[in-house]
């Protein structure tokens, strides 16, 4: 892959690497070498505004696309070169379940959030999360992360996902001539945009539930502003979860 070199730095006024740094072919070697390590890539970030531009630009593109190839193109064939909300809250998306906070989204319990070793996002999957009238729209959504024994909510489920080029969705449209609101605290945990609550707006189907393997009235999610969706679910038990994937 040939980098287009950047001739205008942006280090910040306190950057301590003012006086030259690596060039962004070197750089992008040694993360390849790394396998794109999620990791060492948000380390560089940290570091100063020059290597945090490269790892929004660079770094964190290649990691998803190693990450998950396959979604990665499909995202990308509508002809654009990037992805709504930036290739770094996709990369977290892809990696972090985000939990719940008491008094959060979800008015629910705490559970933390935490990274997780792998994860599949399927297109099939998030047509089940899609009105018959959006269902031309494409949704990848995660199985769901358990979290089992939360004591009186049961075993509860996380899911996240991510719509391909969702400002021309029919979801987002049915939303806005809905006139639904967007909520009035929180932000997306991946890019922190404003989001939409999928279960005010009455857009969550009878399949949601079937596909997760959760109890039908006990699904939530939101959307944001970028196309991130982020949800949460209480799961049936094994057996009755089992009959619920068949009546499907």
């Amino acid at each position: 892959m040939i980098l287009t070199k950047q001739f205008r730095c942006i280090h910040s006024a306190s950057c301590q690497c003012t006086k030259g740094h690596l060039s962004e072919n070197v750089l992008f070697l040694v993360f390849q070498h790394l396998n794109w390590n999620p990791k060492l890539i948000a380390a560089l970030s940290s570091v100063c505004k020059w290597f945090d531009d490269f790892a929004k630009r660079v770094l964190w593109k290649e990691f998803c696309r190693t990450r998950a190839p396959k979604m990665m193109l499909d995202l990308q064939s509508s002809g654009s070169h990037s992805v709504d909300g930036n290739w770094r809250a996709l990369g977290k998306l892809l990696l972090y379940c985000s939990g719940c906070k008491k008094g959060g989204l979800f008015n629910s319990i705490h559970i933390p959030g935490h990274f997780v070793y792998q994860t599949r996002f399927s297109g099939t999957s998030g047509k089940s999360f899609l009105l018959p009238k959006c269902r031309t729209d494409v949704l990848y959504v995660s199985d769901p992360c358990e979290h089992l024994d939360q004591g009186e909510e049961g075993d509860i489920g996380f899911f996240r996902g991510v719509f391909k080029s969702f400002a021309t969705s029919k979801v987002r449209k049915m939303l806005i001539k809905k006139g639904a609101k967007l909520h009035p605290r929180e932000v997306c945990p991946y890019c922190k945009a404003k989001l939409w609550s999928m279960l005010q707006a009455k857009m969550i189907p009878q399949s949601a539930s079937c596909r997760l393997g959760s109890y039908e009235d006990c699904v939530e999610y939101y959307v944001c502003l970028n196309g991130h969706m982020l949800g949460i679910c209480t799961l049936l038990p094994l057996s009755d979860s089992e009959e619920a994937t068949e009546l499907e």
